[in-house]
This record gives structure tokens, sequence and C-alpha cells, in this order.
């Protein structure tokens, strides 16, 4: 069964299309990363998902119209953006006090459990919290929620690394069970390829992949290329190539290994490199830092 359903799924700002036809097809139970350069469309797609913006074709998420039906679908759908915004007077204890009021499926005991995890004070304001306490916050108060759908936009943007693997080591460990949905975009996609199901590139709004990990291996292959097999191996016509330290690396897809594997070693690529070269053939390179 489908968490999020889109088909032409389209939104303009005056003459700026940010979304253009999407089709896209979101199962219940995965992990989703959407990846695409500043400016792709990626917020405006989440926006939608969550009711925040309204739009042209159809959405389905959880059986519900997001812009119709937003406060029902609120019930099963948290968020959590590039800045947790808390006011900044709250203390600790006053924010989980404010969720236990207004959200039936908040479970104060599961926050409480987390934040004994961390040096969280209870008595504590937010204004006195740094920026990755604030995120551990949030993301305590996220977690004790019953939801079926979460959805993160860029969630760990300005924190160090230790504060990402806690808050992804965090998110897998303690909040996800096999039956949520969680669609996230972060600048640091190598920091959680190994957690996601699914990939999705997006760009100049429009869906440019959508992709299951379970058959990424199969589809796509890097080779780094042996000099004197650069002709025969663009012969196969690559989808993507670099030069790395003086060595030709190509990207194939759909291309049987066995017929690659005389031309140089083979491995699968990482998202990373997928997306540079799957995004970035018509992309402004410092665009690409954004994937």
């Amino acid at each position: 069964m489908a968490c999020i359903r889109a088909s032409g799924l389209r939104k303009t700002f005056g003459g700026t299309v940010a979304l253009d036809g999407i089709d896209l097809s979101i199962g219940e139970g995965r992990i989703v990363g959407l990846i695409g350069p500043n400016g792709a469309g990626k917020s405006t797609l989440l926006n939608a998902v969550l009711g925040l913006t309204s739009y042209d074709g159809t959405l389905d998420v959880l059986g519900r119209d997001p812009w119709r039906e937003r406060e029902s679908l609120m019930r099963d759908v948290c968020f959590i953006a590039d800045v947790a915004v808390m006011p900044r007077w709250m203390r600790v204890s006053q924010a989980l006090d404010f969720v236990a009021g207004i959200h039936p499926r908040f479970d104060r005991a599961k926050a409480e459990a987390f934040l004994a995890k961390t040096t969280i004070k209870r008595k504590s304001r937010v204004k006195e919290l740094s920026k990755g306490m604030v995120t551990q916050l949030h993301l305590a108060l996220v977690m004790a929620i019953d939801a079926k759908l979460l959805v993160l936009d860029e969630p760990t943007l300005g924190l160090d690394i230790l504060f990402r693997k806690q808050f992804y080591d965090s998110l897998l460990n303690d909040y996800f069970n096999g039956g949520r949905t969680i669609v996230v975009t972060t600048h640091q996609v190598e920091e959680i390829e190994h957690v996601l199901t699914d990939v999705v590139f997006i760009d100049r709004g429009r869906l440019v992949l959508s992709c299951g990990m379970e058959d990424f291996e199969s589809r796509y292959t890097e080779v780094v290329v042996h000099p004197e097999h650069l002709v025969a191996a663009r012969a196969f016509g690559p989808i993507g190539e670099r030069t790395t330290f003086g060595r030709t690396v190509m990207l194939f897809e759909r291309i049987d290994r066995s017929l690659l594997a005389p031309r140089g070693a083979s491995r699968t690529p990482s998202i990373a490199d997928l997306s540079v070269a799957v995004l970035g053939r018509d992309t402004p390179s410092d665009l690409l830092l954004a994937v």
C-alpha cells in the first residue's frame, strides 16, 4: 500500500514552475532519500505532502488529500525542518507539557527516556540549549508521537558530525520500526545512504529518478577505466564520466558487469556520485554541492 501517491502534481509561483507533473509512489515502511540541487522543488514537494501549500494534480497521503484534510492528516504525520522552531523562553519541561496537551498520540514516557540519554536538563530554557540540543529535544518530542509518516527536511543542517551520527542512530534504533515511513532530504547523503530503502532524484520540478536500493546495485556500475580501454568503455555509453587523481571513472546504467570487467575495476557507485552524473549533466557545478 502506498503511503504517498502523486499523479501529475504541479505547483507554480507566478511564472516559476516549482513542480512540473510529478508522478510518485512511496510505499509504507520505506526510508526514502529525496535528493536534488537547491531550488529543485524538494521543499515544495514536502510542503504539498504536509498540506502546507495548494497544488494541481492529485496527491494522496495516508489515504487523505493533504490540502483539504490537513487537520486529520497531522494526527499521523510528524515533521522536522532544518531549523527547529521553538519558543526561546520555553523550558524543556514546558515543551513536554505542551505536546502532551495537544497531541493524543504523544507518549511522554518515551520522550523522557530519549532525553535521559542526553545532557538536556528539564529546567533549561530553549535559548540556553545549543543547536544540537534543540535538535535532540525536537527529535525526542517527535519520536514520542506514534506517527505513520515522518518528514525530515535537512534535519541536521549546521550540526557537527557527532550530532549527525547520534541523530540518525536514534532515528533508526528508537523510532523506525518497519511500519513507519520516513522521507528525508539532506546535504550529507553519504551519511544516510546505508539506511535508505529508496532514493528519489528531483530537478527543476521534475522527477528524474525513483529507485529502490535493492535495484540500485544491479542497475548502476562505476568503473575505474584503464587508460588503454577508454574508447572501448565509452562505446557502452556511460551516463557520467569524471577524472579523479588522473584516473577516468565512468558510470554505467544497466550494462552487464561481465562486459565492463575487462575495461577496469568496477564497483557500485555512491548515491552522491550517481546524483552528480544524473543531475549534473545540465546543472551548474555550484549547485552540485547541494545534492
